[in-house]
């Protein structure tokens, strides 16, 4: 039987990595600190949940929920620092491409700390859900 939450957290965690990886790659994107801390937290995601959905492994939750859960509360304050203007000044990018800066702003709100933010929730609840189905 297909475990559907686990499935769906690690094609999300796919489609994440690929993501980033075609805005830096092939669009130019050069990735700011935060951006990096992100990655940090979603790449390792598409190894662990790849291996848990082969195996079944309905206990991945324990290890995954802290890793998307600081990658949401990331995304969530890069995602703060781009749209409120009031933040910048708490900018924690110094040097190098700054934290508030937007490649795309699609639909006037959706831009890359967005969409990761989206991808550690989905995860996120993906995760909560396999832990309650125990």
């Amino acid at each position: 039987m297909v475990n559907k939450p686990l499935l769906l957290a690690w094609i999300t965690s796919i489609i994440a990595m690929g993501g980033s990886l075609f805005f830096s790659e092939y669009m130019g994107f050069i990735p700011c600190t935060l951006c990096w801390y992100q990655r940090i937290m979603m790449y390792p995601l598409v190894i662990f949940l790849g291996l848990a959905f082969y195996h079944n492994d309905k206990n991945i939750y324990k290890y995954i929920l802290p890793i998307s859960i600081i990658g949401l509360i990331t995304s969530a304050y890069h995602y703060a620092l781009q749209k409120i203007p009031s933040m910048h000044e708490f900018a924690t990018c110094s040097s190098g491409v700054p934290c508030s800066g937007q490649y795309i702003n699609w639909f006037g709100f959706v831009t890359i700390p967005f969409l990761a933010f989206i991808a550690f929730t989905i995860i996120t609840i993906s995760m909560i859900i396999l832990w309650k189905r125990k």
